[in-house]
């Protein structure tokens, strides 16, 4: 029988587990910790940290209207008033270029947000069901089969040049890559003992796959999406050079770039800023995931015990 001493010994434990749980200073101390085991991902982390924040706040931050231009102020250099130049049409590029990191973002978010839930789902499908295996990934074999850029800019081609196009495309481009790689993992853990176990009791297929193999299914999907994004941007910012990818009113990196190439051998600052963007962005989210797979995966990262 509990006794009114035992219940408050109870809450006080609960209470202690639940503060200990959600203490910042726990999380601070087990952040610093991984930073010094992994200082790549602590880079990734600040370097990406500091992308989403300057996107965010793209509209304090900008010294001058992204989309107008200034003719008399055409193809300057960095200076005091123009930090990192003018274009061809003398509009600021320092303010097209932190615009422009608002559309990557949202590019490679809303596609790795769109790709691992497709993946996800049908590679829960694939994974366990023979019959569907068969079909479905005959479909996904074919789609990776295709260049993703042409395929890419094919499908653009036929739905228009806007931001939730782009996602669209980019979404079907990149989804087989996320598919195999669910696939893959529920094929790998439908033998597993647990899953075994939890069908000898009587559990239904979308229990088991709902309830067994999709958490244990989440660490690789979810470095895979890290890849998703970097490759979703660069393809984005390959689209939009080529003047195909979203509304050329509207300043992307590559659409900078794709403006910067007449004027490329006189004024390289053009195309500088906006590459250099990209390539701090891609390069960010590459060691996002390297890192993501060394703490999810243990035969990678090694016994560590619990931080």
């Amino acid at each position: 029988m509990n006794t009114p001493g035992s219940a408050r010994g109870a809450g006080a434990t609960a209470s202690g587990a639940i503060g200990t749980t959600f203490s910042p200073s726990a999380y601070l101390r087990a952040g610093l910790r991984l930073s010094a085991r992994n200082p790549a991902m602590a880079t990734a982390v600040a370097l990406l940290a500091f992308m989403v924040l300057t996107a965010l706040l793209s509209p304090v931050l900008s010294t001058h209207n992204p989309k107008a231009p200034n003719v008399p102020d055409r193809l300057e250099g960095p200076s005091l008033d123009h930090w990192f130049g003018t274009d061809g049409f003398g509009r600021d590029l320092y303010s097209r270029t932190l615009s422009g990191g608002r559309v990557a973002l949202i590019v490679g978010f809303g596609v790795a947000f769109l790709t691992t839930i497709i993946g996800m789902a049908v590679g829960l499908i694939t994974g366990y069901y023979p019959l569907a295996d068969k079909i479905i990934m005959r479909v996904v074999d074919g789609i990776m089969a295709m260049p993703a850029f042409l395929l890419a800019i094919a499908i653009m081609t036929l739905l228009g040049a806007t931001v939730f196009n782009i996602i669209v495309t980019l979404s079907i481009v990149l989804a087989p890559g996320t598919i195999r790689v669910a696939r893959s993992s529920v094929l790998s853990l439908s033998n597993e003992p647990f899953v075994d176990a939890a069908r000898a009791i009587g559990a239904s297929a979308p229990r088991v796959l709902l309830r067994h193999i999709r958490p244990n299914m989440l660490a690789p999907v979810v470095v895979m999406a890290s890849f998703v994004t970097a490759l979703a941007i660069l393809i984005e910012s390959g689209l939009s050079f080529l003047g195909v990818g979203v509304n050329p009113d509207t300043p992307t990196w590559g659409n900078i770039m794709g403006e910067a190439r007449n004027h490329m051998s006189r004024n390289p600052w053009l195309m500088f800023w906006p590459g250099m963007a990209i390539t701090l962005t891609v390069l960010a989210f590459n060691l996002a995931g390297d890192g993501l797979r060394d703490i999810l995966d243990p035969r990678l990262r090694g016994y560590r015990g619990v931080p």
